[in-house]
This record gives C-alpha cells, structure tokens and sequence, in this order.
C-alpha cells in the first residue's frame, strides 16, 4: 500500500513535471488545446517580447523609411535649391534694376540734353543774338572775326536811338545778317556833307568818336528823309563799309527796282522788323560793351 502510494505519487509528480514543459495535449477527438501553466505571466512575456519585436520592427521600420527619410532630405535639398533658384532671381532682379537704372538714367540724360537744347534754341531765337563779325565795317568798334552778344528784348517795348550797333536782317536779303550804327530816327531829314552828318537842318555836325579815320569815300551828297519804322544805319569804319549809302544802287544793279530813285526809297533804310538785337557786348576778340 506504501509501495503504491509512492508510485501514484511519484506519477503525479512526473506529470506535474511534464505540464511544467508546456507541451500541447491531444484529446481522444483530436483537437489541440494548449495548456496553460502556473508561470503565465512568464508565457505572457514572449507576446510582450514579440511585442517588443515588433516594436523594434517598427523602430526599424520608422529608421529606415527611405521614403520618409529621402523626403526629409530631400525637402532639405528642395530648400537649397529654393535658395539657389532665390538668389539666380535676385541676381536677374538685380541685373534688371541695374538696367532700370540705366534706362532711366539715360531717359533723364536726354530729357536733359532736350531741355537744354529747346532752352538755347529758345534763348537764341528769342532773347538774344550769338553773333560773328566777319568783315570790318565796324572798325575799330568791332574787328572781323569778333563775337557778340545781341539783346533782341530790348526792343520789345523801345525803339532804337541813336548811336545803337544793331543787328537786322539785310534789306536786300534778308537771309544774310548785318551789323550797323543808328544815326537816323523816323520822321529825320539826314544830309551827308564833306564827311560830316547834319541832322533836320541843325548847322552843328554829329560828334561821332566811333570813326574808325578820316571819312574819304561816299562822303557827301546824300540827303535822306526818313519814314516812319524805319532808321538809317552807317558803318562805323565809313571807307569800307556796304551801308544805307550802297544799298538803293545794289538794288537796281539786281534788278529789285527799275530806277535809282525806286531804289532810294525802298532800299536807303531799315525797317524795324528786319532789326534783330541792339549788340550788347563782345564777348571773343577781348570783352567790350557796345552800349556806351
């Protein structure tokens, strides 16, 4: 009885052993069961460690995804070449502001030159005269090659007097510039005697210092009655000057008029809308005012 119950009990013994193995159990109808043993918990830790796998799994997966990985970098190289494409565009901003700047820099340049020139030609045109002196006439007031400057305003609201140098326009062409002393005024009667000027009938001769020497040529009789707007002019070096004396000979001599006396009365004067400017000063052969 002793003998058996050991026996039966170390039977037990073993079978409690064998369930300790966790190995699975087959019933008579075939179906698997799995055993469960007292160390549950210490079976639970393989799924927790599986668990834990997989967490790896997923460590590993998350470490290399590629795809989030590249995209990582790849948004870094996206900056860079934002960057990159940043400044090409700044650089091409740039160079485009610079020819802005450029243009407009030469849009001002020519709006200024434009200016100037329409200030000049309007100065010239309407203001003053820039004159050259070519012959010498005007001796030894002005000599040839001199420049001058011509005041047209002054005549704007008076009428030249005289002893004016005055520019005009020629009367027998007007084309072409000259430059003469006034000496006659409108309504005057003129005679020219022995190289002396009366005027009306004063017996006292013009003082006229301006005389370049002694007047020799075409120095007497001529008479001159003088219309209204016009003057008589004479050059200050009077042997060698083509004035009011030449001017009614040259006329019939170019077929302006059929007579001498025709040509005197058109021709001897000049009208004031010939006249340009009183001369001002000189301002090239040595400056010298020209209205004392």
């Amino acid at each position: 009885m002793i003998e058996d119950n050991s026996r039966i009990s170390d039977r037990i013994n073993t079978e409690h052993t064998n369930t300790e193995n966790s190995m699975p159990l087959v019933d008579g109808e075939g179906s698997a069961e799995t055993a469960v043993p007292d160390h549950a918990p210490s079976g639970d830790a393989s799924p927790d460690h599986a668990s834990s796998r997989d967490a790896s799994s997923d460590h590993t997966s998350t470490e290399g995804s590629a795809p989030d990985h590249t995209s990582s970098d790849g948004s870094s190289l996206d900056n860079t070449s934002s960057e990159e494409s940043s400044s090409d565009e700044k650089d091409d901003s740039d160079n485009s502001e610079e020819e802005f700047d450029l243009r407009k820099e030469v849009i001002s340049w020519l709006k200024s030159l434009a200016f100037v020139i329409a200030a000049v030609l309007f100065i010239n045109n309407f203001i003053i005269v820039n004159a050259q002196v070519p012959s010498s006439s005007m001796e030894n007031t002005i000599m040839p090659g001199n420049r001058l400057i011509g005041t047209r305003f002054t005549y704007w609201f008076s009428e030249p007097e005289r002893g004016d140098i005055v520019i005009f326009h020629y009367p027998l062409d007007e084309k072409i510039i000259y430059i003469k002393r006034v000496i006659g005024l409108p309504g005057e009667t003129v005679r020219i005697e022995d190289g002396k000027i009366y005027i009306n009938d004063s017996e006292t001769p013009l003082d006229e210092p301006y005389l370049k020497e002694e007047w020799l040529v075409e120095n007497t009789g001529f008479s001159y009655t003088i219309p209204e707007d016009c003057w008589l002019v004479l050059g200050d070096n009077r042997n060698n000057s083509a004035d009011s004396r030449y001017w009614p000979k040259k006329a019939l001599e170019t077929g302006l008029v059929s007579s001498i006396e025709e040509g005197e009365e058109k021709y001897s004067f000049v009208h004031s809308s010939q006249i340009m400017a009183r001369a001002a000063f000189r301002y090239w052969g040595g400056f010298k005012v020209l209205t004392e």
